[in-house]
């Protein structure tokens, strides 16, 4: 892999014999100054050499391998995402008591004064719920803190509780805003050693095809990735988001989404305001219009309102004015309402994260707000048996790719990582076949056309064109040959962003 930063001027190279695009011909493509500079005809090619090659460019036969944009994952934590790939594995367990066997063999022993953190439970569908005197029970000294697959609640035993100073929570169970508080007051990994987790993270999303992020992790992401980036680029582009609490110090300084930061400003940006409507499916905390079943007649039976419609609107006007575009975060269909009142009272562009559940009504609005739909194809399929049970009758305008896209919204992928694995090929598939098992598609009305995943994939690229970033992903198999098998573990042969290798050919 090229290091960008020993790099002083991007070399040019000529990827020769290689498919343009799915199903397309066969071409050579050049790459100058981290742009395409030519796409090469193969009638144009002569017998010696690619046109416009120089002599002592290199040249790199693909041997009729497929040549895609660029692939992006349009909302990751990538901090945390780092962290989970170190974390004890909580997915599929199917209890409370279930989970806390699985953090028994790490309950004492040497690492009994550090925090034991683990990742990955979903308890909407447990027989019983979770409680700090399970955990207690398996680990009465060394504190456990456990994160739900959805980022959205975390499950501490009593010594972790007196720890982040909240010993007196009757449950242990801690859900949004708190949650984040409880684990913001936990021992961290230092800044370095963290860094380097997210350098590893990044080269590993690169050798997926990825080349470029939106990291919406939690605290101050840009003055992370400035730290970041002033050491050593990043293998994607990153633009980072920015969170309420440091609106006030990125309007002082002039940032706008877009704006350079760091030592490597063309790589790293700012990027959007993350603001939050409500909470999640799994912690049954989305705001909808109709109760969960099970909880009428309770406070928080239609979910949870985290910004009010007034405070949601005055934070996205100032952000707008100072030229930082709104991501607002929107699960539940009066989530999503208020969110679409929000931009058409606003008027600015921007972006709505998630969109799990539409009202018919909201669908043709993000087209004529000029608001992209930022969607997690993985969710629908990881939450389809939650979704039955707490969306019943409503799912199937749950998860509505098809007939957003049919309405004219622009649909941008993102993995929400760590909720799912950061891996672009597996939300190309899950769009295009709603089952991630051998059961059959979910709701197969919303599948999406092969050519648009894609695209959605590729944050709206569909083609490769002379002048644009070379931004570039090389697999071996078309994708419009592939079986959704195939997709998932799509073998990547080299990723290539702004014109340098970031896996493959050396």
């Amino acid at each position: 892999m090229t290091d960008f930063a020993r790099t002083p001027r991007r070399p040019a190279v000529t990827l020769d014999r290689v498919r343009l695009g799915a199903g397309g011909p066969l071409v050579g493509v050049r790459v100058a100054d981290g742009r395409v500079s030519h796409v090469i005809a193969e009638r144009e090619r002569g017998s010696s050499a690619p046109v416009g090659a120089a002599a002592d460019e290199r040249v790199v036969d693909l041997e009729g391998r497929v040549l895609l944009p660029g692939l992006w994952d349009a909302h990751v934590h990538l901090a945390e995402w780092a962290g989970v790939r170190r974390r004890l594995d909580l997915s599929g367990t199917g209890s409370a008591r279930e989970a806390a066997d699985r953090v028994r063999p790490h309950g004492g022993g040497t690492a009994a004064g550090t925090v034991l953190f683990g990742y990955g439970f979903r308890d909407a569908l447990w027989p019983d719920a979770p409680h700090k005197r399970l955990l207690d029970a398996v680990s009465p000294d060394r504190p456990v803190a456990l994160v739900s697959a959805d980022l959205h609640a975390v499950w501490l035993n009593s010594a972790c509780l007196a720890l982040a100073g909240r010993g007196d929570h009757p449950t242990g169970l801690v859900r949004e805003h708190e949650g984040h508080e409880v684990l913001s007051a936990l021992p961290e990994a230092s800044p370095e050693t963290v860094d380097g987790w997210v350098a590893d993270a990044c080269r590993a999303a690169a050798a997926r095809g990825i080349t470029g992020v939106i990291d919406f992790q939690f605290g101050d992401t840009v003055g992370a990735w400035e730290r970041r980036s002033a050491r050593l680029p990043p293998a994607v582009r990153v633009s980072a988001a920015v969170y309420p609490e440091h609106l006030d110090a990125a309007v002082a300084r002039g940032l706008r989404t877009g704006s350079g930061i760091g030592g490597h400003g063309d790589l790293v940006r700012v990027g959007p305001l993350k603001l939050f409507t409500d909470g999640s499916l799994n912690t049954r905390t989305a705001l909808c219009r109709d109760p969960y079943p099970g909880l009428e007649h309770t406070d928080g039976s239609h979910g949870l309102e985290q910004t009010s419609p007034r405070d949601l609107v005055r934070l996205m006007r100032r952000a707008a004015a100072h030229g930082i575009e709104p991501a607002v975060h929107a699960i539940g269909d009066h989530a999503n309402t208020v969110a679409l009142d929000a931009f058409e009272a606003v008027r600015c562009r921007g972006r709505i994260e998630h969109a799990q559940l539409l009202s018919p009504e909201d669908l043709p609005r993000f087209a004529e707000l000029d608001v992209i739909a930022g969607v997690q194809p993985r969710h629908a399929t990881d939450d389809r048996d939650v979704a039955d049970r707490y969306w019943a009758g409503r799912t199937g305008r749950a998860f509505a790719y098809a007939d957003l896209l049919a309405a004219g919204a622009r649909l941008e992928f993102g993995s929400d990582a760590p909720v799912s694995p950061l891996d672009p090929w597996l939300a190309v598939a899950a769009a295009v076949g709603r089952s991630d098992d051998d059961r059959p598609a979910w709701h197969p009305e919303q599948r999406l056309p092969l050519r648009d995943a894609l695209a959605a994939a590729a944050r709206g690229r569909r083609l490769i064109r002379v002048g644009d970033p070379a931004d570039l992903v090389v697999v071996d198999v078309d994708p419009l040959d592939a079986d959704l098998d195939t997709l998932r573990a799509m073998p990547v042969h080299a990723t290539m962003t702004a014109g340098h290798w970031t896996h493959g050919p050396h």
